[in-house]
């Protein structure tokens, strides 16, 4: 009888559901990994993915299918990661039920992450902030609830999952007025709202009658919004804003992208990195480092205070053409 179906299936219900409790979005990501997984190795065996063994997942097939990941399903190497980390988890889960195959559980959880550089944050500037909430059309509701989700999501730095997931009885308008929402990791956190923000999502909400369960930005259907539903409305929006912000054209706009915006404008405003980490939900502080790499003020006023002697702090300006010629002879 086959002992990976019946590991297989405890991992999920015993130890994802059960033990360690882990979220809708970690089940389903480490779900689509396994059917990915199986499928693939019963293509390698010749065999039904009911049939395969715990032994017939060894070191050298998991590099294959990290490889195949790659080069035929063209993932990053950020998803190739994600891929192997439910991948060990799933072993080192088998590594107590099978202590049969430690060698093999062994050397599959031997296998490193790979390395991948590590490119600037995107962001977006005022005028394409302010392109991208003048480009819905208020006149609609489906404009009115898009210019609300995007106020919102410019303003908090919300994760896309967060938004999509937020219900009216997470919304406060009244003094101290804030959105509560529970994050990555089950972490619940409050945001503060803006005066502006607060008079968007007033107009958004002053002519619904909704339940404090229903969704804060539903579909017409009344069902919340999907991410990919929610990317979609934002590529279309950002085509938009693309006519009077043409810059918008040169970056690939996503709702992570209005989370570092959120980011970059807290940072510009001065406020300190270890409070943007709690404003954004990161775990650790050295997460939010990203944003002040990608700030290039930060790093031109640390270099006028670190200027010469005798010179004056700055940027270096080429001289003039004319002069330039005239210098040189």
């Amino acid at each position: 009888m086959t002992d990976l179906a019946p590991t297989l299936q405890a991992f999920f219900t015993d130890h994802l559901s059960g033990y360690r409790q882990a979220s809708p979005h970690t089940t389903a990501a480490y779900r689509d990994t396994m059917k990915l997984l199986l499928t693939f190795a019963a293509g390698r065996c010749g065999i039904q993915p009911s049939s395969l063994q715990v032994s017939d997942l060894d070191a050298p097939l998991i590099g294959a299918f990290l490889q195949h990941l790659q080069d035929e399903r063209g993932n990053s190497a950020r998803t190739r990661n994600a891929r192997l980390a439910a991948i060990h988890a799933l072993f080192r889960f088998a590594a107590l039920r099978h202590p049969e195959h430690a060698a093999t559980i062994q050397r599959v959880l031997a296998i490193p992450p790979k390395r991948f550089d590590r490119r600037l944050i995107t962001y977006l500037d005022d005028a394409e902030v302010t392109a991208l909430l003048a480009a819905p059309d208020t006149d609609t509701w489906t404009g009115r609830r898009d210019h609300a989700l995007l106020t919102l999501a410019v303003q908090t730095g919300l994760r896309a999952s967060e938004l999509t997931s937020l219900k009216h009885a997470d919304l406060h308008l009244g003094v101290g007025a804030h959105v509560t929402c529970t994050g990555k990791g089950r972490k619940q956190r409050i945001t503060p709202l803006t005066a502006t923000t607060v008079s968007v999502m007033s107009a958004w909400t002053a002519h619904r009658n909704p339940a404090p369960t229903d969704p804060l930005f539903p579909s017409r259907y009344g069902t919340p919004m999907s991410c990919d539903a929610l990317q979609q409305r934002l590529a279309t929006h950002a085509a938009t804003a693309a006519r009077s912000a043409p810059t918008l054209l040169e970056k690939r706009i996503s709702p992570h992208v209005l989370r570092h915006t959120a980011a970059m404008r807290l940072l510009a405003a001065g406020v300190d990195s270890t409070v943007i980490a709690l404003w954004l939900g990161h775990e650790k502080v050295a997460t939010t480092q990203i944003y002040i790499h990608a700030d290039l003020a930060i790093k031109q006023h640390a270099m006028d205070r670190t200027a010469p002697l005798n010179t004056e702090p700055g940027r270096y300006h080429p001289d003039d053409d004319v002069l330039a010629f005239l210098s040189s002879l």
